[in-house]
């Protein structure tokens, strides 16, 4: 659960620091060169690079929680870098929140701590044979859910393309549960590597899809919708995690509670701008320049 939480501040942190950089590479090369010019000083900015850093160390956190404890409560503990992001832009990017939001980081921290008592140990299940090719076929499903929810407009596209981006990243947490071998030919021949592959790639291009072109609300809200129930289930229903002898109530009631609070703060997908000085509303999005930090 540790390692969990350490990937969910890797992420979270990682989003604000690449904002940080993203802006400071708009203001130092004023309005020309495009996307991909901004995109090549950001990288020379030595806070974009830390939050790479931070998203490796955080995926390397991930897995390491994958394998020891349920993954009900990594999903919920991933979906708590938003939190993280919240905490954090609100210091270094001086974003105001509002009564509201600092409630939804207690309801979040608040969640996490319920699951932190009545989750029990991994799953010692491998699953049944056609869960692999089933991992397989749902990254697939994934790109195709994207072609469809890239001809639509508004809200119900950046919705669905925000959670067929969450599929491919609960892709990956179920994956990681079904690679058990590293010699070479084992992994080479399991489904699950190529799921793992295929969901993450498809994922991360949905998720930036939908945040260049519709609500990072929305859009966000979808990934944590789908990064989080699906996984869960597969891991309870097949992988045979399970909690604390007397614990269910509980952690069921801490996943909807850290769940429902990192919704709440689903405007934190993306980092938003710095605040103008005296400003009291809520920061908007302008000046926004990182992605979401959700399995890297």
């Amino acid at each position: 659960m540790v390692c969990a939480l350490g990937a969910a501040v890797c992420f979270g942190t990682a989003t604000v620091l690449q904002a940080v950089a993203a802006r400071a590479a708009e203001e130092a090369g004023g309005q020309g060169g495009g996307e991909a010019a901004l995109l090549l000083r950001a990288v020379r900015q030595w806070r974009y690079a830390a939050g790479l850093a931070l998203d490796g160390l955080g995926f390397v956190f991930q897995i390491l929680a994958l394998r020891s404890v349920p993954i009900y409560a990594v999903g919920a503990a991933l979906a708590a870098s938003l939190a993280v992001t919240a905490v954090v832009a609100a210091r270094l990017l001086r974003v105001r929140l509002s009564g509201a939001e600092w409630a939804a980081v207690g309801v979040v921290c608040t969640g996490l701590a319920m699951l932190a008592l009545a989750s029990g140990a991994e799953g010692e299940r491998g699953g049944p044979s056609w869960l692999r090719y089933a991992l397989l076929g749902t990254a697939a499903g994934v790109l195709l859910l994207g072609a469809v929810g890239g001809r639509l407009s508004g809200r119900p596209r950046a919705l669905l393309l925000g959670l067929g981006a969450g599929c491919g990243f609960g892709v990956v947490e179920v994956a990681v549960r079904l690679v058990n071998s590293l010699d070479p030919y084992a992994l080479l021949t399991d489904p699950a590597l190529y799921a793992l592959l295929l969901g993450g790639g498809a994922a991360f291009l949905l998720l930036t899809s939908a945040l260049q072109r519709g609500s990072v609300t929305t859009a966000t809200a979808g990934m944590v919708l789908g990064e989080t129930l699906g996984p869960a289930a597969v891991g309870v229903l097949w992988l045979g995690d399970r909690t604390r002898a007397g614990f269910a109530p509980l952690a069921v009631l801490g996943f909807v509670v850290a769940v429902a609070g990192a919704l709440a703060l689903a405007r934190f997908g993306e980092a938003p701008g710095a605040e103008p000085e005296g400003e009291g509303s809520t920061a908007t999005r302008e000046g926004a320049g990182a992605g979401t930090g959700s399995a890297g």
